[in-house]
């Protein structure tokens, strides 16, 4: 959650369902076949079934996915499937509900576990994302893959990232992707790439018994040069990169009568001129720290990861 005097935008800078559907086709008819929904946490907009129904009416969306932190889950699960929403990621950090209400600040653990099992019994693909701190949540790797091994999930383990809300992020916090490869080697076996990862961001690795699990490692090991994901904000702001400190308003234009044409237009030329290798100029930074500060946060909520769909 946010700090507790964190400033939420106003309801009417929010783009509407009918706004992200028009926005999510003119992307489409410029390649776009992949559309997650994430934040933030998704499963806070009413009627979110709304929109995936229309999203999913798309022909030209080949894979609808969403992430989530699974609080809201188990009473949305079903009707989601049933829009036709296709994949479900889950967030969960621990597998301790005392951790969990430090890491979060609410007491939710159990409802979360309760819609990782209501997305499996509606019939979802289910992955699990976990952040690896240093000293908070390393010493749950292997329980943890053991968790997603047990429901039939495939668990993603991911650096800890200097992005905008992690304002007290250092260099000694990150669990590197070697060391996370050496810990489930360490105590599992032999462990193999599985694939190339292309512009997936999680490289994926199998174990002995066929399990495979996903490392995202954009800390220590960027995949910029090969990174073809751009997000829009809730508010219509759209970034090509994920640490970038400004973005194009769409919503302006949107809202001030430009055609799909005009805004295809503006999307074709900013793509083109994109020039972003975010996580590989901050691998380079002596001096490295989170990507803004409390004050900047306050002043322009955009720099929060959560804001932008990390």
């Amino acid at each position: 959650m946010p700090e507790p005097d964190y400033v939420w935008l106003p309801k009417k800078e929010l783009l509407t369902f009918e706004e992200l559907d028009r926005i999510t086709g003119i992307f489409c008819s410029l390649g776009v076949d992949k559309v997650r929904l994430t934040g933030g946490e998704p499963l806070l907009r009413s009627e979110i079934s709304t929109l995936v129904r229309a999203l999913a009416a798309r022909p030209s969306i080949l894979d609808l996915a969403m992430t989530t932190n699974g609080v809201l889950l188990a009473e949305r699960a079903r009707e989601l499937r049933e829009a036709g929403l296709q994949r479900l990621t889950v967030s969960l950090d621990t597998l301790r509900p005392e951790r969990f209400l430090a890491l979060t600040r609410s007491d939710l653990h159990a409802r979360v576990l309760a819609g990782i099992e209501a997305a499996r019994a509606a019939g979802f693909p289910l992955k699990l994302d976990t952040v690896v701190v240093r000293g908070t949540n390393d010493d749950e790797v292997l329980d943890l893959l053991g968790f997603a091994r047990s429901i039939g999930a495939e668990i993603r383990f991911i650096e800890y990232m200097d992005v905008g809300g992690a304002t007290r992020w250092t260099r000694e916090q990150v669990v590197s992707r070697a060391e996370l490869l050496a810990m489930v080697a360490g105590t599992l076996g032999h462990v193999e790439p599985v694939g190339t990862q292309g512009a997936d961001p999680a490289e994926r690795f199998r174990i002995a018994d066929g399990t495979t699990f996903g490392i995202i490692a954009s800390t220590t090991t960027p995949f910029c040069r090969a990174c073809d994901r751009s997000r829009l904000t809730a508010d219509g702001t759209w970034y090509t990169c994920l640490y970038a400190r400004s973005g194009a308003n769409l919503r302006a234009a949107l809202r001030s009568g430009a055609s799909d044409a005009d805004i295809a237009s503006l999307l074709r030329v900013g793509w083109r001129a994109r020039n972003d290798r975010g996580a590989e100029q901050r691998l380079e930074l002596e001096q490295r720290g989170a990507l803004a500060t409390p004050p900047e946060l306050r002043q322009d909520p955009r720099l929060e990861m959560h804001t932008r769909g990390g």
